[in-house]
């Protein structure tokens, strides 16, 4: 399976009182995991936008198993488990630094145009986000769905 991994540090903004991470400000953590996913694929989201061309989360399931803290500089895992004609499918993974799962989420994101209908994905973009997952050089490549 293709991943896509980046570093998060969270922040004083990020946590209540106690120093915990307030369970809403995960769902950032999310989308830095996905839009970094597309950017090493070489989508720019920016670029999309300007052309029509914009991705909604449409559904999103999180489940907490234990809290990231202030300054714990976390490792968010995102990789792409389903790929359709007009919506994809993102699994993200978080861990604190001993490597403790925190987090699983499963998020269903569709295109839409700049008038807010779904839309299919432009077959270019279909073309970058697949290549990864089906290149028979990359043992690690799995089939996006």
């Amino acid at each position: 399976m293709d991943v896509n991994r980046i570093k998060v540090r969270v922040y004083y903004e990020d946590t209540d009182f106690g120093g915990v991470v307030y369970y809403a400000k995960y769902l950032r953590y999310l989308e830095q995991g996905r839009t970094e996913f597309f950017r090493e694929r070489g989508v720019n989201l920016s670029e999309c936008q300007k052309n029509g061309v914009l991705f909604a989360v449409t559904d999103v399931h999180i489940r907490y198993r234990a809290s990231a803290r202030y300054d714990d500089l976390l490792d968010v895992e995102t990789s792409l488990s389903d790929l359709r004609k007009a919506s994809m499918t993102f699994d993200t993974r978080i861990f604190n630094p001993e490597g403790v799962l925190l987090v699983t989420s499963r998020t269903r994101v569709a295109c839409m145009n700049e008038r807010g209908r779904a839309t299919r994905i432009p077959p270019e973009i279909l073309r970058k986000l697949s290549a990864k997952q089906d290149d028979p050089e990359d043992p690690a490549a799995g089939s996006a769905g």
